[in-house]
């Protein structure tokens, strides 16, 4: 087939040009090689030395004296024959190189192609692994940042918390302790006009208007009238709020302290009637009533034990 004849394959490799001028070259030295190794293995031929004897015959026969024996000459050393150069491997000649086939080269061009494939898709297979993995990574960094800033958010809002509940906590100690302290002054208060109310009374001693039993020590009765007492309990009653039933009629006394101008300062049951519901009823309706009417004489008793009894 000629070669210009054949046409070119798309992925065939072009031919190396310059074939004739090397097969050229390889004869030239395949033929060297050969004269040098004629030449190497040829044999020299050694100079070989000859001896010659002649003998002399006389006219009459004569003995011959014994021939002087001349010792025997030494043997010459034979000559060391010469190293036999080792002949050089001769290299086998290349075969020529087979005549290109088209469906191979067309085999050789598709495995390549699809080798070239197989190493594009393993290149952008791990590309798109690392991509994956540096994303996976920036959303867990996301992820534990958020829960971080949670958890920040939510210790500040506790800590806030708590220092509320102190403030508050704060707030109604003082509260209390200003309360204390105005219940301590209103009782020294109380105190201070019942000792002047005390002097008062020892200072008229002399013209008492006590009858014959009389105990106390005042010019005249400081304590409220008998009838006083119901006034305050008809004044307080209506303001008792009581939906439950009660099971008797008991009776819940209650300690009363009041103002020089009638206010209500403070309320404590000193006999319980036994039922809570009903005490609790009574010091609220005490509450609501706030301000205690003046006796009929013109005072106001600081202290007054009143009783309430739900079926009076």
């Amino acid at each position: 087939m000629n070669a210009k004849a054949t046409p070119h394959l798309e992925f065939a490799p072009p031919k190396p040009p310059g074939a004739g001028r090397a097969w050229a070259v390889a004869g030239i030295a395949h033929a060297i090689l050969f004269v040098a190794l004629g030449l190497a293995t040829a044999w020299k031929t050694q100079p070989q030395t000859a001896q010659a004897e002649a003998e002399l015959w006389s006219a009459m026969p004569q003995a011959a004296a014994p021939k002087l024996q001349e010792p025997p000459p030494e043997p010459e050393p034979e000559p060391e024959p010469e190293p036999t150069p080792t002949p050089k491997p001769v290299k086998p000649t290349p075969p020529p190189p087979p005549a290109p086939d088209p469906a191979q080269e067309r085999l050789d061009a598709q495995i390549a192609l699809e080798k070239k494939k197989q190493e594009e898709k393993k290149k952008n297979d791990k590309l798109k692994a690392d991509k994956e993995k540096a994303e996976k990574a920036k959303a867990e960094k996301a992820k534990a940042e958020k829960e971080k800033a949670n958890k920040d958010k939510l210790a500040k809002e506790k800590a806030a918390k708590d220092a509320k509940e102190k403030e508050a906590k704060e707030r109604d100690k003082k509260k209390a302790a200003e309360k204390a302290a105005a219940e301590s002054k209103a009782d020294a208060a109380r105190a201070e006009a019942m000792r002047q109310e005390n002097l008062k009374r020892m200072q008229g001693m002399a013209g008492a208007t006590g009858g014959e039993n009389a105990t106390g020590s005042a010019q005249k009765s400081s304590g409220p009238s008998a009838s006083y007492a119901g006034r305050l309990v008809g004044r307080i009653k209506p303001n008792i709020t009581y939906p439950g039933d009660v099971v008797g009629n008991p009776r819940a006394e209650v300690e009363v302290k009041v103002g020089m101008d009638g206010t209500i300062q403070s309320r404590r049951i000193v006999q319980s009637s036994g039922n809570k519901a009903w005490d609790d009823a009574v010091l609220r309706a005490i509450d609501k009533t706030e301000v205690f009417p003046k006796d009929p004489d013109g005072r106001i008793p600081p202290v007054i034990v009143l009783g309430f009894r739900p079926l009076d």
